[in-house]
């Protein structure tokens, strides 16, 4: 018998597997309203959970004007569908906007910058770190069409040649309702190191130099992207815990977690293209991954490449 929570939803799926819905495999994240608690017990609350689901940070329409610049940027780029709505950002089917290396939109617009660098963000980071923040330069853009959405992994193994106590701000720059996609996360998985030690011990721009295709990999002609798994049941029963999302992302809303967390996306059924952004924020005392900073942040880039003995 289909429980109360599973029988109200559709089905989802995560990189086209369907999710098992039932109350002890799926459920929803733990809401933060800004300013009802303590910076203490948001640490806590970090500690316990991995994450922060902090609804209403911005005002809407000051997120509403990034929306605005970027799908007027996707509409000159031409991926919006002719002759629709502008917000509503629909796709055109088979055109992919792109990854967030590469993507076409604008890492320096200027709207964007006030959102997530201005001086809400940082005051926000400073007082929870303890200390002076910096962030991360590279803007990490999702522009999720339909289809599957982004794999499963934790953001450590693309970021920890620096501190490893950085965190991700994930935004939704519109509303996200369940059936276009939004941030998934596997409920306690921060806390399951041991169980991942392989896998967050990697780094997805080292290779190991004494193998044969050494070359390959230090020429950027063969990768490793990162992916913990494309199989989010089979994770899930592995490692335990709740698949966690929103029922609906609204503008405004932020997501704060840290490195380990397993997460990925819903798929995308809609026609629409969800939209958000990653940044990463960390104390500016501690080391930083030279790859993510600077004017032009040279991401995974050959140069980047470290081989090792393995």
């Amino acid at each position: 018998m289909a429980s109360p929570l599973s029988s109200s939803l559709p089905q989802l799926c995560a990189m086209g597997v369907p999710l098992d819905l039932s109350p002890d495999k799926f459920g929803f994240l733990r809401d933060t309203v800004p300013g009802e608690d303590s910076m203490d017990t948001l640490r806590d609350r970090v500690r316990d959970d991995g994450y922060l689901f902090l609804r209403g940070f911005w005002n809407r329409d000051r997120v509403q004007t990034v929306r605005d610049s970027l799908t007027s940027q996707l509409h000159q780029l031409g991926f919006l569908q002719p002759g629709t709505p502008r917000d509503e950002a629909r796709c055109i089917p088979g055109r992919e906007v792109g990854r967030a290396m590469g993507n076409p939109l604008d890492q320096h617009d200027p709207a964007l910058h006030e959102l997530v660098f201005g001086d809400h963000v940082t005051s926000f980071f400073e007082e929870f770190l303890g200390g002076p923040a910096r962030h991360f330069d590279f803007i990490w853009f999702r522009t999720k069409g339909t289809g599957k959405g982004s794999p499963i992994h934790c953001d450590l193994v693309y970021m920890s040649r620096g501190t490893p106590n950085v965190y991700t701000l994930w935004v939704p720059l519109g509303d996200v309702p369940l059936d276009m996609g939004g941030l998934l996360m596997l409920e306690g998985s921060h806390k399951k190191s041991a169980e991942l030690q392989t896998y967050l011990a990697r780094d997805v721009d080292s290779y190991c130099s004494n193998h044969d295709d050494a070359a390959e990999f230090a020429t950027g002609r063969k990768w490793w992207d990162g992916t913990l798994s494309n199989n989010p049941v089979a994770l899930q029963e592995r490692l335990g815990g709740r698949w966690l999302t929103a029922e609906n992302f609204q503008l405004g809303d932020a997501v704060v977690f840290n490195m380990t967390l397993v997460h990925g996306s819903l798929d995308n059924t809609t026609d629409r293209i969800r939209l958000s952004t990653d940044t990463r924020f960390q104390l500016a005392s501690e080391p930083v991954d030279e790859r993510w900073i600077g004017e032009k942040p040279p991401g995974h880039v050959s140069s980047m490449k470290r081989g090792r003995v393995c």
